[in-house]
């Protein structure tokens, strides 16, 4: 490798790293906005109900983990339907490997209540022109740069606080 393209090498890398913590400050500022328009559809099972009446009111899903979830096969097999699912609805769609900060920012179950599944989340927009988002933008550019790179289901990191 010449000093050309270790450098051609290094600043792909940058570039990777600065788009990936714009992505991810865009996720969370949908997230916080998207939950305050009543937009977000939390739950594995919510969100295949959702996809299944209204498949066009959704704008993004968001698939997390948090590392003991890697083993599950139940939770795999799900994913992977709703990931045919969107690519088949043109619905762009991210992974995520941070429930808990997922959870701070989404909130959890109220004390009465079950807590909250979080390894699916729906971004809707009921109306197409009720709510444009400036982070929703991003992240569309985002996975749309992604999938030019043969990367269908980008992974996004949370900035750092």
């Amino acid at each position: 490798m010449t000093l050309e393209e270790f450098s051609g090498v290094e600043e792909k890398q940058v570039e990777s790293t600065e788009r990936m913590q714009v992505a991810g400050k865009a996720l969370e500022e949908l997230l916080s906005s998207a939950q305050r328009q009543h937009c977000l559809t939390v739950g594995v099972y919510e969100s295949a109900k959702v996809m299944n009446v209204d498949p066009d009111s959704v704008v993004l899903c968001l698939l997390a983990t948090d590392e003991e979830d890697e083993g599950d096969i139940a939770l795999q097999i799900h994913f992977t339907l709703i990931q045919a699912f969107c690519c088949d609805n043109d619905i762009n769609i991210v992974r995520l490997n941070d429930i808990q900060r997922l959870t701070e920012i989404v909130g959890s179950a109220a004390d009465n209540e079950e807590p909250r599944d979080m390894h699916c989340i729906l971004v809707t927009n009921p109306n197409q022109d009720s709510w444009k988002d400036p982070a929703l933008e991003k992240l569309g550019v985002f996975c749309e740069e992604s999938r030019c790179t043969n990367q269908w289901v980008p992974n996004i990191s949370f900035p750092e606080r």
